[in-house]
């Protein structure tokens, strides 16, 4: 199936038709990447997804493929194709025994549904570590695995428990947990940090919200009130349950929070128009 959403993409800077696009330059080899949602023809949080790519070339001590100016440039010209309100665009550097490629292109969107949001999704354990948890790059078996098991126990999101029985982050997502108004999260250090979670990080303590960094034992979620996600697609989305246990999806912290963000969302797109 073609990963590439829509009628065009972009590869090494030169706009090509989406019929031409080939998932083994995604998927072969060692490919570093970026999802950004797209409102309205504008990247939210840009610069803070071009540093985190930079960030992610640098720890696995690649090179930069493309510098953020083209970027940027490639998206203005690539989101002209596409008509839809909100849409989710992906970067991709791919580096394959010296065949190295850059791509962007969309992807089909997926977004919670406004019931979702109501009601809460399904979470599920799953048993496993990220190798470089401060990369953001593809590990198709990994992906694989969870994306079987989610649709075997009919879950939304898996989170991940380590070897200490730890919950870390979401598969696509970071996870909070509430207990008596404070949001308990995982430290920097064991987690890929998002950039939605960066944001709301920065919008409890502009709140004066208060913030745990420590890893939930799996067999202790019962402690706390609610949980949520994070995420680029998700923005802030609570769980219903995880596994067989239930929990609160109208605690008022995460109304605050969505709403924040969204605030914070719509004044980054407006710095990217003044570039």
């Amino acid at each position: 199936m073609n990963e590439c959403f829509g009628g065009y993409y972009i590869l090494n800077g030169e706009m090509q038709p989406a019929a031409l696009f080939d998932n083994s330059l995604v998927y072969e080899g060692d490919s570093i990447y970026e999802v950004i949602r797209m409102v309205k023809a504008l990247p939210v949080f840009f610069y803070d997804h071009a540093g985190r790519l930079e960030s992610s070339v640098r720890l696995q001590k690649r090179t930069m493929l493309a510098e953020i100016k083209e970027l940027r440039r490639d998206i203005i010209a690539l989101s002209g194709t596409e008509k839809r309100k909100e849409i989710n665009l992906k970067v991709v550097f791919n580096y394959n025994n010296g065949s190295d490629n850059y791509l962007l292109y969309f992807i089909k969107p997926v977004y919670p549904s406004v019931e979702q949001y109501k009601k809460g999704v399904k979470g599920i354990f799953f048993y496993a570590e990220r190798k470089d948890p401060e990369s953001k790059i593809i590990n198709h078996k990994l992906r694989s695995e969870i994306y079987y098991k989610l649709i075997l126990d009919g879950g939304y999101e898996a989170l991940l428990v380590n070897s200490d029985n730890c919950i870390t982050e979401g598969s696509r997502s970071n996870i909070f947990f509430i207990k008596e108004d404070s949001l308990i999260t995982a430290p920097e250090k064991v987690v890929l940090n998002g950039i939605t979670r960066k944001h709301i990080l920065e919008i409890c303590k502009e709140n004066g919200v208060n913030v745990e960094f420590s890893c939930v034992n799996a067999d202790k979620i019962t402690e706390y009130e609610s949980i949520f996600m994070t995420g680029t697609s998700p923005v802030v989305l609570p769980f219903s349950c995880v596994n067989d246990e239930f929990f609160n999806v109208r605690h008022h912290l995460m109304d605050l929070l969505r709403n924040l963000y969204l605030v914070r969302a719509g004044e980054s797109m407006r710095w990217f128009t003044r570039e």
